[in-house]
């Protein structure tokens, strides 16, 4: 027993906000019936039925016919949700099956006026409760426009009956009026918590498909910037090529110099190319920092950011960015979060990143880990480290990457060489030491 409830303690925390809604209305919907069976027809009409043989044998036929209706539409509520979310097609059987009980249980109704078997205000308390199933199946399966016509069928329908039953003037009008208000009672509470989810499902695909969009968009950045720097001078180096290779057949001199515009294009091109992968691939990291607070407040968590980082060099800064951006992700993906805290602190040359959130489940959810795998890896390349902690139902991040010491004045070349082997050159001295080395090997 304990081992289920513990399971069910997980299958509930591992569910997204938009399921737990969907769950907890789903829930409510389920009750509704039995409440109003227990609260307006099954309790109230046992103890106030005649003791006659007519009367007993319609009023506890009714109630039986009643809670067939409430199995009835329970049975069938989630096909009617999910067709109202566009998940599956009307559950048309269902609705059939649904009005003949209404049709049998609002009969056994007009019996017992025409047998005179109970009061008539407890005959209109439990017309209240007749149309309330068939009329919750309906309100999720049909428009708006349909309902109101088929639930003025029904009402039409019962006001003749209850007229041949003997039902007059005011008490025929009150009996109209009970099975329209239930019919609109019906209505309001099922389809504004379905459209309150149909909502909320929209908003969660939407925010899915402005994601790939921006992924999209980005990779078509980067073919534009691509095509942009290598178009042309691919174009030149095989127009060059090929005149070099006309004028090396005819002996002249002027391919040398060709082959050199050649190689002087290439190694341009080459610069370029690593202008735009540096571009993609570096972080700034306020602007992640912005960009994760807006996201997640906007999810409706409160999130606080203490720190910049502005100061720092590029190469930290795009570490850390990095980690904020996958942080930010998995707080939205996994668990249920209230808060999230976002610190960042420079100390004896070192930076700290922490990034603590509540909220998360006890069984951590499935892709987790390949995601902090990734930025080990990155901070592995500025010397970084992570470390992870849950418990008690929040998880912290802790990020530190050492800075590279700064650089004085150095009083001589050789000074200045050994105070740069700490920390090794940066990409851009890298690229430029390439491009150079380049240069020489082509001017010999």
């Amino acid at each position: 027993m304990v081992g289920r409830i513990r399971a069910w303690q997980q299958s509930w925390h591992g569910r997204s906000k938009i399921e737990k809604v969907e769950f907890q209305s789903t829930v409510t919907w389920h009750l509704l019936p039995w409440i109003f069976f227990l609260s307006w027809l099954s309790v109230p009409l046992g103890l106030s039925l005649r003791h006659d043989l007519a009367p007993q044998l319609f009023g506890w036929t009714l109630i039986v016919v009643a809670a067939a209706q409430c199995l009835q539409v329970n049975r069938s509520l989630r096909r009617s949700v999910d067709h109202y979310l566009r998940r599956a097609p009307v559950p048309r059987r269902d609705l059939v099956v649904a009005g003949v009980l209404m049709s049998a249980t609002m009969g056994l109704t007009v019996g017992l006026q025409a047998v005179d078997g109970a009061p008539s205000g407890m005959l209109g308390l439990t017309a209240l409760f007749v149309p309330m199933p068939f009329a919750q199946s309906l309100a999720f399966s049909a428009t708006i426009r349909a309902y109101a016509t088929r639930m003025a069928l029904v009402v039409a329908a019962s006001v003749v009956a209850f007229a041949l039953a003997g039902a007059r003037g005011g008490e025929l009008a009150a009996m109209g009026f009970i099975i329209a208000f239930a019919g609109f009672l019906a209505l309001i509470s099922t389809r504004c918590g379905a459209w309150t989810l149909s909502v909320m499902w929209e908003a969660d695909r939407a925010r899915e498909v402005e994601a790939r969009l921006a992924v999209a968009e980005e990779r078509l950045r980067f073919g534009r910037d691509l095509h942009d720097v290598m178009g042309r001078n691919l174009a030149v180096i095989a127009l060059k090529s090929e005149l070099a290779v006309q004028l090396s057949r005819r002996g002249r001199p002027e391919a040398v110099d060709q082959m050199v515009e050649v190689q002087r294009i290439a190694q341009e091109s080459q610069r370029e190319v690593r202008e735009v992968v540096r571009g993609y691939r570096e972080v700034d990291l306020k602007v992640e920092l912005a960009g994760a607070q807006g996201v997640l407040e906007a999810a409706g968590i409160d999130c606080r950011v203490i720190g910049s980082g502005v100061a720092l060099p590029a190469s930290v800064q795009s570490a850390l960015g990095w980690v904020v951006r996958e942080a930010a992700t998995n707080v939205l993906r996994h668990g249920d979060a209230g808060r999230c805290d976002i610190a960042l602190a420079v100390s004896e040359g070192r930076a700290t990143l922490t990034v603590e959130n509540d909220g998360v489940p006890e069984v951590a959810p499935q892709g987790q880990g390949s995601g902090l795998a990734g930025l080990r890896e990155r901070l592995a390349e500025v010397d970084g480290t992570l470390d992870t902690m849950s418990g008690d139902g929040v998880f912290r991040l802790a990020v530190q990457v050492p800075l590279p010491p700064s650089r004085g004045p150095a009083p001589s070349g050789r000074q200045e060489e050994r105070s740069g082997q700490g920390h090794g050159p940066s990409h851009e001295q890298q690229d430029q030491q390439q491009d150079q080395q380049q240069e020489r090997e082509a001017a010999a």
